[in-house]
């Protein structure tokens, strides 16, 4: 195998939203979420109702490490001399501790895979400033760090999500698999937020691509985690109120829910799809059927196309891969993208518990 050109770079770092692994962590952890915002101290209580629901432990930290390993093993067969840091903007490993310790074993310039999809605020600009609050504590040694483009139409994450929505089909009863509704989920967020950046319009590609690859003549993208205050409009319709009005006027009996705006089977996919939208099926006698996400095994071509989007910007001329209709995202996000656009004082209350 011929060695890769000459990079510029000399590290990879996963960039996430951590996650607590114990019912000890779950209280500092939310207090890192809420520190210097104005939460309402009910909100709280209930995610960490919903962590105690579950042992305290979210398997989104697992699903790092998991990435982690199997990125730096493509890596290294790939030819590639660039180890695999990870660093979290919420819990440990924290993304200032990580960047401290590549500073410390010399790494200068850092190509940064975050574990979200798509262009919003939440979802890629404030991963982007919580990297810059990370170097300015670390210093002036501080490695500079680029950002890997938006991935939410390369193949990797659309065809995984493709075959998982294929097999929850699959596990419904062979009576109501024809008949099934396709509602494709991700993290809601402010309207006026989403007036100012491309995360709508990113998801409906996804989701028109999934539902094409999947079989499915229609489908419905829907929203779920909605946290902030009533006052503020949210994208909608919520996932529960959409299988309410589905039961009601179009009697449907059976519905694959798609979480195409998450990386990972996390606490919101678990808790706010498995909990609490199955439970609303359930009521109304609607058969449910969830697919899994990429990230979760990690799914083989997601890791692959971690590889392929490093090599974009470490390999001239490689081919930048993507499917649908919209144009590829750059690999630079532009200086005033996905602004936050908050109304009134609300401070990004979080949604649930390991966001994005």
């Amino acid at each position: 195998m011929p060695a890769p050109a000459n990079t510029a770079y000399d590290a990879v770092l996963i960039v996430s939203f951590g996650s607590p692994e114990g019912s000890d962590d779950v209280m500092p952890f939310l207090a890192n979420i809420a520190s210097g915002r104005k939460i309402p101290a009910s909100r709280l209580e209930t995610v960490v109702e919903q962590y105690y629901h579950v042992g305290g432990v979210s398997p989104h930290n697992k699903h790092c490490r998991k990435l982690q390993a199997a990125l730096a093993e493509q890596l290294a067969n790939a030819g590639h001399n660039l180890p695999v840091y990870w660093g979290n903007r919420n819990w440990h490993p924290l993304l200032e501790s990580t960047l401290t310790d590549m500073a410390a074993q010399g790494h200068k310039r850092v190509l940064a895979i975050v574990t979200s999809a798509y262009s919003s605020y939440s979802s890629c600009r404030q991963y982007l400033e919580d990297i810059a609050a990370a170097q300015f504590a670390v210093g002036p040694n501080a490695p500079v760090v680029h950002k890997v483009r938006a991935f939410y139409d390369h193949p990797g994450f659309v065809m995984p999500f493709i075959d998982a929505t294929v097999e929850a089909r699959s596990r419904l009863p062979l009576s109501l698999r024809t008949e099934a509704v396709l509602l494709a989920t991700a993290h809601s967020i402010p309207q006026a937020m989403a007036q100012a950046c491309d995360y709508e319009q990113q998801l409906r590609e996804t989701g028109r691509l999934v539902a094409a690859g999947a079989g499915f003549e229609s489908w419905e993208l829907v929203w779920q985690s909605r946290s902030g205050p009533l006052e503020i409009p949210w994208l909608e319709p919520d996932i529960n109120d959409r299988l309410t009005s589905l039961a009601a006027t179009n009697k449907t009996r059976s519905v694959v829910v798609a979480p195409i705006g998450f990386v990972s089977d996390h606490m919101e996919v678990i808790w706010d799809l498995d909990v609490i939208a199955a439970k609303t099926a359930e009521r109304l006698d609607i058969s449910f059927s969830r697919a899994i996400t990429p990230g979760t095994k990690p799914d083989e071509r997601f890791v692959a196309m971690c590889l392929e989007l490093i090599e974009e910007r470490i390999e001239p001329g490689t081919t930048c891969r993507s499917m649908g209709d919209l144009e590829t995202r750059p690999h630079a996000c532009p200086p005033n993208c996905c602004p936050k656009r908050v109304i009134h004082d609300q401070n990004d209350h979080p949604a649930t518990p390991d966001q994005k």
